[in-house]
């Protein structure tokens, strides 16, 4: 067997691997006697067949499929012995590649196209700067959250008088065209109804100032204007919802209305745990600010990630080899066509010369990712996941075992190196350059982000 290069330009390479009849005869007869051991052929026994009639029956693709073990195996060697760093995989040769005869042929070349990949060299001083935005928390963003946490965990209370956001049980009586009950109407009882819910603007004044044991009559699909909504209310089919055309006498049963939590110390408990440090309301609005400053720096941190990205990109200046690169993304890619490819080309460009750029940047600075910092992250996104459903005091076992399942997956934590190995080349572009930082508003970080 016999592996050359050939350099083509800048950007272009070509592998040719020629193999002979030597190479490759003895795993064929290898396989050819394992064939005939298990082949079975109406008139042979077991074990029985004849070599010739194995070989002509198998010969050739048995034949095809080891040399072709032996063509991937000695590319991926040789790719690892000349520590060649490739853009893509090798697709094979378009022009010099010659036609196989599998039936005549003895030896064989296989000729493959490769992209070295360009040498990144990324120089940065305090010259360089970028802009980092510090989002201020206002009162107004605290107290949206502060009634946030309050409606979350409010509660229906029962009062004497509906009002217009109040909630109103009773039971429902069809009425025939005469106004009375109908012997076999519908008649669901218990039914909820949220007044502010009610489209028709009449029918929700008559709700309201009403009491217990009060009776209104109403047609329910004029109230609610939305056939689908009335067949849920009233426990009926579709089709009979389509067809519904009369009144109902609606008998007050309970009345609730929402209360917000009071901001005390059982609401501070059920949210941060009973060892909580928050006591009063500052301490809360406090704690709050707290949060939403941690989310904002995320935001920031977003912000800054992406800038330096652009920076980088736009400091570096990379030639790639875009026709072999359009040639791998359809072979790699069966479903995409070459104009989805061209649409999206550019992007596609833009991700691989950042990660050029971070490659070069893991390697000159020797960073590394260790077990220890893969679990923190997951931690850490499991604190965020169950932030997020108002759990703030998860117990220390039970956050080990949901970030260690986390990272049990392969696809979940390949995708945790990743970002980790990115957070530490923003970090160390971050020490190398020069910081100007920035006070904004929500409102203006939106624009920036825009």
């Amino acid at each position: 067997m016999n592996i050359t290069r050939e350099n083509i330009n800048d950007i272009n390479e070509i592998i040719k691997i020629s193999i002979e009849k030597t190479d490759y005869e003895q795993a064929v007869n290898n396989s050819l006697k394992e064939h005939r051991q298990k082949a079975s052929i109406p008139g042979f026994r077991p074990g029985k067949v004849p070599a010739s009639i194995i070989k002509k029956r198998f010969g050739i693709a048995i034949l095809v499929d080891e040399v072709n073990k032996l063509l991937s195996h000695s590319l991926s060697e040789y790719l690892v012995n000349e520590k060649l760093n490739i853009l893509g995989e090798p697709l094979p040769n378009e022009e010099q590649q010659k036609n196989i005869n599998w039936d005549t042929d003895e030896n064989f070349e296989f000729v493959f196209d490769i992209a070295p990949a360009p040498e990144v060299k990324i120089i940065l001083d305090k010259n360089d700067k970028i802009e980092y935005y510090n989002i201020t928390v206002s009162e107004e963003m605290i107290n949206q959250q502060v009634d946030m946490v309050a409606s979350q965990f409010g509660k229906n209370i029962p009062v004497e008088e509906i009002k217009e956001n109040s909630s109103v049980r009773g039971d429902f009586f069809q009425l025939d065209e005469n106004g009375n009950e109908m012997e076999n109407g519908i008649n669901p009882k218990g039914v909820y109804i949220a007044v502010e819910l009610i489209k028709n603007e009449d029918i929700k004044s008559a709700f309201v100032g009403r009491k217990i044991d009060d009776v209104l009559v109403f047609d329910p699909v004029k109230a609610l204007e939305n056939r689908h909504d009335v067949g849920h209310m009233l426990n009926i089919k579709n089709n009979e919802a389509e067809t519904l055309n009369s009144d109902f006498k609606f008998s007050v049963t309970e009345i609730l209305q929402y209360e917000k939590a009071e901001l005390n110390d059982e609401l501070f408990k059920k949210l941060y745990g009973e060892e909580t440090e928050i006591k009063t309301i500052e301490d809360f609005r406090d704690r709050i600010k707290k949060e939403i400053s941690t989310n904002l720096k995320h935001s920031s941190e977003y912000k800054f990630g992406v800038d330096i990205r652009e920076a980088l990109i736009g400091k570096t200046t990379l030639t790639l080899p875009e026709a072999f690169l359009k040639r791998w993304l359809v072979a790699i890619n069966k479903d995409i066509t070459e104009e989805q490819i061209e649409n999206e080309f550019q992007y596609f460009i833009k991700d691989l010369k950042w990660q050029l750029i971070k490659d070069s940047i893991i390697t000159e600075d020797e960073l590394k990712v260790n077990q220890e910092e893969i679990l923190d992250f997951a931690k850490q996104l499991v604190i965020t996941r169950y932030n997020q459903y108002g759990i703030y005091d998860l117990p220390e076992e039970k956050l080990d075992s949901f970030a260690n399942a986390i990272i049990e997956k392969r696809e979940e934590s390949e995708q945790i190196v990743k970002k980790l190995f990115e957070n530490k080349v923003i970090d160390t572009v971050r020490e190398k350059i020069e910081i100007i930082e920035r006070e904004v508003t929500q409102d203006e970080f939106n624009e920036l982000m825009k």
